[in-house]
């Protein structure tokens, strides 16, 4: 069996594509559910991704409605595709939200909050191994972001799927999760 980044991908995107909406439903809820277990609640600045519906990723909404029933601080980002890098977003009542050119939901301005201070990540991903390496879209902005952040920021994967064993071609720039989450499994690294 293949487990090079690229079949990877193609192997996870048709998995996704073969979800139902009920489906999605329940284990993005599952999975959201799993999040109540972490050590991760006495943290104030956490940050989110919003799911690129077409894509079938994680609907990340009960995360989101977790995250303000606490009372958190939630960060959102706006990605530029020319310099790869994301400028995260306090997301308020007021925060109005665009789709870009790639279905990715953002922010279209506000209150900019540096890397350094988030302290929690959820992060979107296509495949992850038992050793926290993760496979994104390939585009590198995580792997960017991340290394922009502090050493002790947690690191959570969402996953609809369980993790496969090895990835083969890890490089150094890849930054390895803390955590990776899924409908049935909390995986620590």
């Amino acid at each position: 069996m293949e487990t090079h980044k690229k079949e990877l991908r193609l192997k996870y995107k048709t998995l996704r594509k073969q979800l139902s909406e009920n489906e999605m439903e329940a284990m993005s809820l599952a999975i959201s559910n799993q999040l109540l277990q972490l050590d991760i609640w006495d943290k104030n600045y956490f940050h989110i991704f919003l799911p690129i519906v077409e894509h079938h990723e994680i609907d990340t909404e009960l995360i989101l409605h977790l995250l303000s029933g606490k009372d958190k601080e939630i960060l959102i980002s706006k990605s530029n595709f020319q310099t790869r890098e994301m400028t995260h977003y306090l997301l308020t009542d007021t925060t109005k939200i665009k789709k870009n050119e790639y279905n990715i939901p953002e922010p279209v301005d506000g209150i900019e909050v540096p890397s350094k201070k988030i302290e929690v990540v959820f992060i979107p991903l296509l495949a992850f191994d038992t050793k926290g390496h993760r496979v994104g879209y390939g585009k590198g902005f995580y792997d960017k972001f991340l290394g922009e952040c502090q050493a002790t920021t947690i690191k959570i994967g969402l996953s609809f799927f369980e993790a496969e064993e090895r990835i083969e071609d890890v490089h150094d720039g890849d930054m390895q999760l803390d955590y990776c989450v899924t409908p049935k499994t909390i995986y620590k690294f």
